[in-house]
């Protein structure tokens, strides 16, 4: 299951973790974000234990939102030892994004 991430947790539960994360950017109004989700809640429990899965809602979470530039959602950003190590913007195939994760772990 996806971590709902925020402004207040963000630096404990993405930028502190020890494992790969995994950031799906979205907004309830986002036909594109709707498509994304379940995927990355499937991916959420098939990663569990070897990844970090959350999502942002970026009305919500503008500081966030702003200080990693997001201007287009749904927005996925990988993230390894703190630091982005690689972005998918769109809507894309489950594989896809498992491929990226996969690199990581």
């Amino acid at each position: 299951m996806a971590l709902t991430i925020t402004d207040a947790n963000f630096e404990e539960l993405v930028l502190k973790s020890d494992k790969p994360v995994l950031v799906d950017f979205w907004a309830e109004w986002c036909g594109p974000c709707r498509m994304v989700g379940p995927v990355v809640e499937e991916i959420g429990k098939e990663y569990e234990g070897k990844a970090v899965i959350g999502k942002v809602d970026v009305d919500e979470n503008p500081g966030i939102t702003s200080r990693f530039g997001i201007r287009n959602i749904p927005t996925l950003l990988f993230f390894k030892n703190g630091e982005v190590a690689n972005k998918q913007i769109g809507a894309v195939p489950k594989s896809v994004l498992t491929g990226m994760l996969n690199q990581l772990i």
